[in-house]
């Protein structure tokens, strides 16, 4: 049986990387355009705790101040996830184009952070203009270059 703390930790890090792209590409967006942040995160946040009949502790600004901590972790979480998924991936034998590897992961980090939102009523993706659209997709793109090169410099550097 192979370990899987290797490729985790090569995941978990290409992931670290690849999500740090995501946000400072998001970030540069929202100065570029002037647009205010999402308020999505802590409304998923909030909705997946009352789901999951888990409560968040505090009350008014303490409160909301612990989910706006607590929020942009699940979008962590996820880019961490799915690079631990490729590199799992990888030391499992899949080898395919960077093409198909640059689309599993922008489509997997896609998945990972609007699925959610989607399935709690946050937000519907069948509604959004093509504006909202390129700028959800464009940082899930910075996000899948860095974490598949992250992923193909550790992988090429172990010789694995």
């Amino acid at each position: 049986m192979t370990c899987l703390t290797r490729p985790l930790l090569y995941g978990a890090a290409a992931g670290a990387a690849g999500t740090t792209a995501l946000n400072i590409v998001s970030y540069a967006d929202m100065a570029w355009r002037a647009r205010p942040a999402s308020s999505t995160p802590e409304v998923t946040l909030s909705k997946l705790a009352e789901r999951l009949h888990v409560r968040i502790p505090g009350e008014g600004e303490t409160l909301r101040n612990r989910i706006a901590g607590l929020a942009p972790m699940t979008g962590f979480a996820a880019g961490l996830g799915m690079g631990a998924v490729l590199s799992v991936a990888r030391a499992a034998g899949w080898r395919p184009s960077l093409t198909t590897e640059y689309t599993v992961a922008t489509l997997g980090a896609l998945i990972g952070t609007n699925g959610p939102m989607t399935v709690l009523g946050v937000t519907d993706p069948r509604t959004w203009s093509a504006t909202d659209w390129i700028s959800d997709v464009v940082p899930h793109l910075a996000y899948a270059v860095v974490t598949v090169g992250v992923l193909e410099r550790m992988y090429g550097v172990a010789g694995v």
